[in-house]
């Protein structure tokens, strides 16, 4: 009788322990399968921050993967881009990085989704009356800022308009000082930092900058519409999820997308 109760009793600890070690299986399925979830890696950069991760959201619902954007300045973007050698995806705020990337290597395929263009920008109002002329970036009466040549795609534009304009030299010797991209250039005017400095046009149409600086145009002769383009790189772990984010962006909807940020029609 004993030994009848001592069999039953090790049958249910076995049948216990075979239950217990079932659910640990299951649980690190499950969580297996969670951790097995595409992750596409893009490098935005922060001009174009918006439009992507509107887009990403919805990538990410259709193909039930993740989405992660790291964004900066569009030469410090590819930096790492070359260091690291991994991600899916690049959109700079120029073209001029996409056909380096080319050149090298670096990217397979392209497509055009949008528009960026250069734009002198004041405080809210004009408080200074500046000029709407290049030739202001110069005046010693202002405080003028400029994006950096070597981090960021506004800066690379705005060495490119004021060497065509033939005063780079001089507006170099002017400015207090160079920031890594929009989003600092848009902070210097928003904190009554700087009177003058050169952006993306798109920047000024967002509601959370409008209310606090105001544009100063400048002549197609120096700064026209830069093409948008989002470049495929070659060492993507997903191409199949990346040629589907490139083929929406650069869609009807995806480029109405960009229009709702001021990255399509731009005068």
């Amino acid at each position: 009788m004993k030994l009848c109760q001592l069999n039953k009793n090790i049958n249910q600890f076995v049948l216990t322990l075979l239950l217990i070690l079932g659910l640990f299986v299951m649980s690190g399925c499950q969580q297996q399968k969670v951790e097995q979830k595409k992750e596409l890696l893009i490098y935005c950069g922060i001009t174009m921050i918006k439009p992507m991760t509107e887009i990403a959201g919805i990538i990410e619902q259709k193909y039930d993967c993740k989405v992660l954007i790291t964004k900066g300045g569009s030469g410090n973007l590819l930096k790492s881009i070359k260091a690291n050698k991994i991600g899916d995806l690049y959109l700079p705020g120029s073209g001029s990085y996409i056909q380096a990337c080319l050149e090298q290597g670096l990217v397979t395929d392209t497509v055009h989704v949008g528009f960026n263009k250069a734009a002198m920008m004041v405080q809210k109002g004009n408080p200074k009356n500046i000029p709407a002329n290049l030739d202001s970036m110069a005046d010693k009466s202002y405080y003028v800022v400029i994006g950096n040549p070597e981090s960021g795609s506004i800066g690379r534009e705005t060495e490119k308009i004021l060497t065509k304009k033939g005063i780079f030299a001089k507006v170099a010797g002017n400015v207090q000082m160079m920031t890594t991209d929009s989003k600092d250039l848009v902070r210097v005017l928003k904190d009554k930092e700087a009177d003058l400095v050169i952006n993306w046009y798109a920047t000024s149409t967002w509601p959370e900058n409008s209310d606090s600086l105001s544009v100063l145009p400048i002549s197609d002769k120096y700064a026209g519409k830069k093409k948008l383009i989002i470049g495929l790189l070659r060492f993507s772990r997903y191409p199949e999820i990346s040629k589907a984010f490139m083929e929406y962006a650069s869609s009807a909807e995806g480029k109405a997308i960009f229009n709702k940020y001021g990255l399509y029609d731009v005068k």
